[in-house]
């Protein structure tokens, strides 16, 4: 926990004293990415609010997260009262009765202003579950200076086969300046996510509309073929453990130059403080293959209060003011319009000083309302699910495959075994599911 004002804490244990009440504590489980660390240290504007309620938080690193949100919800440990959790869970779990509806959030909160994209994906049958803290697409980040030095330009839209040709261009290993910087570290929501849009923009499917795996198909094997020789011959050594974090840390100290992966990266990229290349960032939509489908995903990481929970009043208080317009004032008063949450609000896109202070405002707005979760591949499929499949075996299919994919990535099979690997766990999986 962050340390109080001295004043504010003296207040709120004389209120509580004089009404003989106590405080109440919620435990937050969230993700230790920029924004969630942020929120953090912005936590003490709730608690000067709400000296009735304490903050206690778990912050734990992406695929761990995950892990133990589900362990404890599928039990009801009740060891969470607010849950960071996302798209794919949350209709999966309300389904299943192990989240409470957030349908009292306020007479101010103004849920009908969430962008719709983000309220579809989070809602059940029509009731939220689940509160955007912010949504996100994915796009091309890239140095716009090694791009020009390499004497090309980047399309709005480009195709995967520029992405080739400018990652050969810009790729300088002497200097340690890699072409393209990409997923490889093992996880559903970390290498699958962005192989998965890869697969998509090539043709490729998960499964057929008899739910047949197709991991077996040409599709597959040119799409997971072309993003393993990226890496292996434009990418940074070690790319087999890189994610999210460590592929922004890359690209913030000046050796990516591309990095293709979600668009909440925007403002960290280009904020001086933290990268040495703020001032030579361009976004375009994530590539394509020419087959009519782009490689965005579509994501939103969400605040929920699990059924378990025994502070549940407490714990819809805080995710009000989590994921509210004033919050999204309250950044911006102390960082700036370009570092508020992104991609969870319409109004947020109807702000003309958010649009002028925030390059990727619009390109990041652009590649959510591209991204179609109800028809993600070429061909038809039976889920739903832009980098995810919607049901749930997919947190253990995707996490299995991910670890031969990784393999692969870090030299240790080709494409063609990951592949045949993968084929034969997801066969076996959704048999034994009764698929």
């Amino acid at each position: 926990m962050y340390p109080k004002n001295a004043l504010r804490a003296a207040t709120a244990l004389a209120l509580l004293t004089a009404t003989g009440a106590m405080a109440e504590t919620i435990t937050i489980a969230t993700v230790n990415n920029g924004d969630m660390i942020r929120m953090q240290g912005l936590a003490e504007d709730f608690t000067s609010q709400n000296p009735d309620i304490q903050l206690e938080w778990v912050t734990l690193e992406e695929n761990v997260l995950r892990q133990r949100v589900t362990q404890d919800i599928a039990a009801n440990g009740g060891q969470f009262d607010v849950m960071t959790i996302g798209m794919y869970e949350t209709p999966i779990w309300a389904a299943q009765g192990w989240l409470e509806p957030l349908d009292n959030l306020g007479d101010d909160y103004d849920t009908d202003d969430i962008l719709p994209a983000m309220r579809a994906g989070l809602s059940y049958e029509d009731q939220l579950y689940a509160a955007p803290f912010y949504g996100e697409s994915s796009m091309v980040m890239y140095r716009t200076d090694l791009m020009e030095q390499a004497g090309l330009e980047m399309p709005e839209a480009p195709t995967w086969e520029f992405i080739a040709e400018a990652a050969e261009a810009m790729t300088d290993k002497d200097n340690e300046i890699y072409g393209v910087c990409l997923r490889g570290k093992a996880g559903w929501g970390e290498n699958m996510a962005f192989i998965t849009t890869v697969a998509n923009s090539f043709g490729a499917r998960w499964f057929n509309e008899d739910w047949e795996p197709q991991l077996d198909s040409p599709e597959w094997a040119e799409a997971v073929t072309f993003y393993n020789d990226l890496i292996q011959n434009y990418g940074p050594p070690g790319a087999s453990n890189n994610g999210f974090n460590e592929n922004l840390a890359l690209f913030q100290q000046g050796k990516c130059g591309m990095w293709i992966d979600a668009t909440v990266a925007a403002s960290f990229v280009t904020n001086p403080n933290d990268s040495t290349v703020a001032d030579s960032v361009g976004f375009a939509l994530a590539p394509d293959a020419g087959k009519g489908k782009r490689a965005n995903w579509l994501w939103a990481w969400a605040l929920a209060v699990p059924a378990g929970s025994d502070a549940t009043d407490a714990a819809k208080t805080f995710i009000a003011w989590a994921t509210s317009k004033d919050y999204l004032a309250l950044v911006a008063e102390n960082e700036g319009w370009a570092n508020v949450p992104p991609g969870s609000r319409t109004s947020l896109y109807e702000n003309e000083t958010y649009l002028e202070e925030a390059p990727f405002a619009q390109m990041t707005l652009d590649s959510i309302q591209a991204a179609d979760p109800n028809q993600p591949t070429v061909d038809p499929v039976p889920y739903v699910g832009v980098q995810y499949v919607a049901i749930p075996e997919w947190a253990g299919i995707g996490t299995s495959a991910g670890q031969e994919f990784s393999a692969m990535v870090a030299g240790q099979q080709t494409p063609e075994e990951a592949l045949s690997k993968a084929q034969a766990l997801v066969a076996d999986e959704m048999e034994a599911a009764g698929y």
